[in-house]
């Protein structure tokens, strides 16, 4: 067997006591075999091969403009292909000849080609939908024609070709002289008639003409760009669009005088804009510094507010004319310290491959439609703004003793009628209400969660929209699209089946292309009519590859919460190798919620937390819990208000043992647990909470200490308390149970991981746990992954590694010495270059 190489690090808080592990013995004892991770079947599933066996599991359609037909490409183990499907033929045809594609492209360009192997970039369509364009990178060399230093090292570029494909004629023609045109500028937000950009600068906001702009996409040095200022009273963290907040002080100090982005929405007509400037001058700073930075390390400071601290920012809504270059300060104030948003308008499937899409504003030409809401996140109002008399007027005002949440509203007959999204009643509904916010009816109702509005037919008073929990025998997380009429009658399922579905509507709400799997399904797509009629399969996914590797399909499972009547879903993943007869350590995969649970319900190509995890030797389970999900009832998603720490953690215990009551392969006595960012917390939390039954966990980047993650994750989901004084004076209490203030109970293996530049959630959680565990005499683990934000990056299958290599020595009792598995050989797929 082909040996394995590992190097092993361990950080000096490990304290690991290596005697611990040495036995001596008499010569004549008979030994037993130590026990052994399976290192390489864990290897055999990396992301970077994954990749190599699975492609395409969805069809993602582009819908055109003069036809309801839609190209898709789609690429399996035997290559890439493109096709045109015709629903209303219920046809689907190649778009070309591969084959032959490939040798004309190989005569023109004189570099080889074959079927299997075209890489096509900027596949489009043109307008009249009779012929295709794309480009092909050749390995030619040419010289940039836009190089500022023509002995720089990156002067060269390989050349890239551009071709026309007449559609009827199967007839390939190069466009000569082609000169690949240079990606908009990020800065620009252009008007929807195109005769404006605005953007910013050193705080300000300024705007160019559209040539002006022409000049700006081909050099934007150029001195002879003309460009005119809007305002002159910004600064920094007080600005009119971007201030840099977040970039290093090298990069603040080169990029404060260039252009950067002005985050606004226009009017339809393009005679008005919004932009919503935030004073966050009083929020206090937080730093970070990327000691892996070229030459000098670098501090990157940016504003960050924690929960409970009263400099909170504060959030305007200006409103621009464009024509007479003024602008005004809309009065949205209701609440202290509140926020205040609005919404751009939904955009068309259709034009998803337009080389321009503008940011218009959710309304029309008279009014806009905003959000506001209180800092306790208890009230929220969706406003109406008239753009002739600047006047906000409440529509629609959401009140909980929790938290609310909104959507953004779909809007009926311009805005005669407005379909509002709200969980008044316990689950999440449409509700129908006229022009002035008076509630007219309730669209749906039932024990069911509705997610999005998917499309509105104004003329039929049909809506369309995605739904879960509403089939019975069905796991409630999958996901269907339904129609129902506006007054709540006609309710209708049209994508039905017990898997999960991804449905893409077409813009005339015609058709629908419906991807659909489970996890333990391979993925397909169909073709759907309005009515759910099924008109053609699309694709069956060639996991081929996938199970030639020895892969086999997890299981889905049911348990009861701690409390013994709410049910929680989850799913099994077992090495491939499996051995019923054995016993296997089991470790829990967890992401505590509440704005989602770490459950896979479809199909994924991303099994590094879970299927890789249990190749090792290991079950691995994800499973939810009360608290963790908002697409279940306002009571399941709110489960842990107030206790945002423990709240999940009594299910996940409860789900193992019910698991290992179940199953005898299942060792009750082995249990690891592991998790990132709020998985990271959770994870921890259960070693400490649970000492005696959590054996090991490995937690990365966790937030481990919430009363310094940040202000609108911690006061949303555990809660901030408003007090007014007497005198009316307004303040926030905050109060929150953390992970380091239990330190003193660890008696498992645990190691800790934080990247040292993570922005999300600051190292000084991870740190500061570390902190209380040496100051309690614990022994632990703790990994800095250098110059590494909040997903570890680069150093991503590093941590994994670290990862196993923990679990395997205190779950499995694998304590291979570091030189036996080496890091950088077990993922080598190329042979090694002296």
């Amino acid at each position: 067997m082909k040996k394995l190489y590992f190097l092993v690090l361990l950080a000096a808080a490990s304290g690991l006591d290596v005697r611990a592990q040495i036995k001596t013995s008499p010569l004549t004892e008979n030994h037993v075999e130590s026990p052994k991770a399976n290192y390489q079947l864990a290897s055999r599933f990396s992301p970077a091969k994954i990749k190599k066996m699975v492609y395409s599991t969805t069809v993602d359609p582009h819908w055109l403009k003069l036809s309801n037909r839609f190209w898709y490409e789609y690429e399996t183990p035997a290559g890439k292909q493109w096709y045109i499907v015709d629903p209303a033929s219920r046809s689907k045809k190649p778009i070309f000849d591969v084959a032959k594609l490939a040798a004309d492209l190989t005569r023109i360009i004189r570099d080889p080609f074959d079927a299997q192997h075209l890489p096509i970039e900027q596949f489009k369509f043109s307008p009249d939908e009779k012929s295709i364009s794309f480009e092909m990178k050749s390995t030619i060399d040419e010289v940039k024609k836009d190089r500022k230093d023509k002995k720089a090292a990156d002067s060269l570029q390989k050349k890239v070709f551009f071709f026309n494909y007449d559609i009827a004629s199967a007839t390939l023609t190069e466009v000569p002289d082609y000169s690949k045109p240079k990606a908009k500028p990020s800065w620009g937000s252009v008007a929807p008639d195109s005769s404006a950009i605005i953007f910013s600068r050193n705080y300000n906001l300024f705007w160019m003409d559209k040539e002006n702009y022409k000049k700006a996409v081909k050099n934007e040095e150029d001195s002879t760009i003309v460009e005119h200022q809007l305002t002159k009273d910004g600064v920094k963290f007080y600005a009119y669009g971007s201030d840099g907040d977040g970039e290093n002080n090298e990069e603040l100090e080169k990029n404060d005088k260039k252009r950067r982005r002005a985050f606004v929405l226009w009017s339809p007509n393009s005679k008005y804009f919004v932009l919503n400037r935030r004073d966050s001058r009083k929020v206090k700073d937080l730093w970070v510094i990327d000691h892996t930075a070229k030459g000098r390390p670098t501090l990157q400071s940016y504003k960050y507010q924690m929960p409970g601290e009263k400099e909170a920012p504060i959030d305007e809504i200006l409103l621009f004319n464009f024509q007479t270059k003024t602008h005004r300060k809309l009065d949205v104030t209701a609440f202290k310290d509140q926020s205040v948003s609005f919404w751009s308008a939904p955009l068309l499937n259709k034009d998803r491959d337009n080389e321009f899409r503008p940011s218009i504003w959710l309304g029309n030409n008279n009014k806009i439609f905003i959000s506001r809401t209180s800092r306790d996140l208890k009230r929220i109002d969706i406003c109406e703004v008239d753009i002739n008399t600047e006047k906000v007027t409440p529509l629609i005002e959401e009140r909980f003793n929790t938290y609310v949440e909104v959507n953004r509203p779909g809007l009926v007959n311009d805005g005669k009628e407005i379909i509002h999204w709200s969980e008044r009643d316990g689950w999440a509904h449409f509700y129908l209400f006229d022009g002035q916010g008076k509630l007219k009816n309730q669209i749906t109702k039932g024990s069911f969660h509705c997610e999005n509005i998917v499309n509105i037919d104004h003329k039929n008073r049909v809506l369309y929209f995605t739904a879960n929990g509403r089939e019975a025998n069905e796991d409630p997380y999958y996901m269907h699209l339904y129609r129902i009429n506006f007054d709540g009658s006609g309710m209708k399922l049209l994508n039905p089946g017990d898997f999960d579905h991804d449905a893409n509507m077409n813009d005339e709400a015609k058709y629908v292309v419906n991807n659909f799997s489970r996890v333990n399904t391979v993925p397909q797509s169909v073709l759907l009519d309005a009515n759910g009629n099924k008109l053609m399969d699309l694709e069956t996914a060639d996991l081929s590859l996938l199970m030639a590797a020895g892969y086999q399909f997890p299981t889905p499972f049911k348990v009861k919460a701690d409390n013994g009547v709410t049910d929680i879903y989850g799913v099994m993943y077992k090495p491939f190798d499996f051995n019923p007869n054995k016993k296997y350590p089991i470790i829990e995969y967890v992401y505590p919620g509440p704005q989602t649970e770490a459950v896979n319900k479809a199909f994924t190509k991303s099994m590094d937390n879970t299927d890789r995890l249990a190749q090792l030797g290991y079950i691995v389970v994800s499973v939810g819990n009360r608290g963790g999900h908002p697409a279940r009832s306002k009571w399941y998603h709110t489960f842990g208000y107030g206790n945002l720490r423990d709240y999940g953690l009594a299910d996940k215990k409860a789900a193992v043992e019910q698991l290992a009551a179940r199953h005898d392969f299942i060792d009750i006595n082995r249990v690891g647990i592991t998790g990132h960012s709020g998985g990271g917390f959770m994870s921890t939390a259960a070693m400490l909470v649970y000492p005696h039954f959590f054996k090991a966990a490995v937690s990365k980047a966790g937030n481990h200490d919430n009363s310094i993650y940040n202000r609108w994750w911690s006061e949303k989901h555990h809660g901030v308390k408003e007090m007014v004084t007497a005198k009316g004076d307004t303040t926030f209490k905050y109060d929150i149970d953390k992970n380091p203030s239990l330190a003193k109970n660890l008696k498992g293996h645990l190691m800790i991981m934080t990247g040292d530049i993570d922005n999300n959630v600051h190292p000084a959680g991870t740190i500061r746990l570390a902190n209380s565990l040496m100051e309690a005499g614990k022994r632990f683990e703790f990994v800095m992954l250098p110059g590494q934000r909040h997903h570890f990056g680069p150093l991503t299958e590093y941590a994994f590694w670290r990862l196993a290599d923990h679990f395997n020595k205190y779950l499995i009792g694998d304590f291979t010495q570091p030189e036996q598995v080496d890091i950088v050989e077990i993922d080598r797929e190329l042979e090694k270059k002296q």
